[in-house]
């Protein structure tokens, strides 16, 4: 015989039962912005816009506190300019919500002339407290195909297959991604001003796939490694050029480097030190206060990680010799902690101790930046 249900608890069993399912968080969400198809139903009480940059152009010039924008699934084929402060974008879908645009060094740009590297970024950020979650930011130039074919770009050019998708450009500081796919082949992400706090990030590449002279924290991120079979190297995982009086450059804590299909055992550097020129009153060569910094903390390495770990990088001499080399040894380079089938004793650079190691934490690297501590 069942159980006699109390009427308050049919109640509250029927009212259950009726209730609709609860809507994404996202759903719930204010938002000052929506992107948006124009043929799409609308499912949210905020301005819609066609594009990202549209979205961004009405966000405030001088704004003070987040302006949201949503941006919903499809591919955002374009080239977007963050210059207001503030902006924060939330992706519908991380692997479905994609801001894409194809740009190579030595490709032809609408204006007739090659890209060059620093003008191919899909995303450039030129503004303070910028954030972005859950959702992918990818350069579409196929860098495999590319490099693999005859007569294809070359990464020994500077006219080459360098394609950046996400640039924190002078402006950025305190930039925040969260739970972000940031996709490329050679020249990735250039976090090169500012601050930048990476979480929980997929980041994939195969040359210098992070590089540039801004102070990083990555924290749980995944650093995938792509092959490039034209090569005997696969890659490089960083090159930073951490100004000299900078303390940090990127600083790589509890992440896992991983690798693509393809990606050969051994043949990927953690990094190199890349040093850019500048123009003196005697020349232009690469400017000495450029002395590169990375360290890799308690980060899970697969075989594709050279035992070396770290290597040389050329750099134009004050005697003019375009293949002046700068070693990991001159540069700033450290790790502790590694494990996994590519951990070693790394033959270069600098292993830390344990009392060492703890001084690389995210309070330090981020030094001035409270929210992020």
């Amino acid at each position: 015989m069942p159980l006699a249900v109390s009427s308050s608890r049919r109640a509250l069993v029927l009212g259950l039962a009726a209730a609709p399912l609860a809507a994404p968080a996202f759903a719930a969400t204010p938002y000052d912005a929506i992107v948006q198809r124009a043929e799409a139903p609308r499912r949210f009480r905020a301005p819609t816009y066609p594009s990202l940059s549209a979205a961004v152009a009405a966000a405030p010039a001088n704004g003070t506190r987040p302006f949201r924008i949503l941006v919903t699934k499809g591919l955002w084929d374009e080239q977007v300019v963050i210059d207001k402060p503030f902006v924060h974008m939330v992706g519908e879908d991380r692997k479905a919500s994609i801001i894409s645009h194809l740009a190579a060094s030595g490709l032809t740009a609408p204006d007739g002339k090659r890209w060059g590297t620093f003008r191919t970024p899909t995303l450039f950020v030129r503004a303070p407290d910028f954030a972005a979650r859950n959702l992918t930011i990818q350069n579409a130039f196929d860098g495999l195909a590319e490099m693999t074919r005859p007569g294809g770009l070359r990464s020994h050019d500077g006219g080459g297959p360098q394609a950046v998708a996400l640039m924190l450009d002078k402006g950025s500081d305190r930039a925040r991604l969260t739970e972000v796919d940031i996709l490329g082949y050679q020249d990735t992400l250039f976090p090169d001003a500012g601050r930048g706090l990476f979480e929980r990030c997929l980041i994939a590449g195969s040359y210098d796939f992070i590089f540039g002279a801004g102070r990083a924290w990555f924290e749980d991120c995944e650093i995938r490694s792509r092959p490039r079979p034209a090569d005997p190297v696969d890659g490089y995982v960083v090159a930073p050029s951490t100004p000299i009086e900078q303390p940090f450059g990127f600083v790589f804590h509890r992440c896992r480097l991983t690798k693509d299909a393809g990606t050969r055992r051994g043949s990927v550097y953690l990094g190199r030190p890349w040093r850019p020129s500048g123009q003196f009153p005697d020349g232009r060569y690469g400017d000495p206060r450029f002395v590169g910094a990375s360290a890799f903390i308690d980060c899970w390495m697969d075989n594709h990680v050279a035992p070396e770990g770290w290597t040389e990088m050329w750099y134009t001499g004050r005697d003019g010799n375009p293949r002046t080399m700068l070693q990991p040894e001159d540069a700033r380079f450290a790790q502790y902690g590694a494990r996994g089938p590519g951990a070693a004793a790394f033959r270069r650079g600098r292993g830390l101790t344990a009392a060492e190691a703890r001084t690389y934490n995210r309070q330090a690297v981020l030094a001035g930046w409270p929210s992020a501590a």
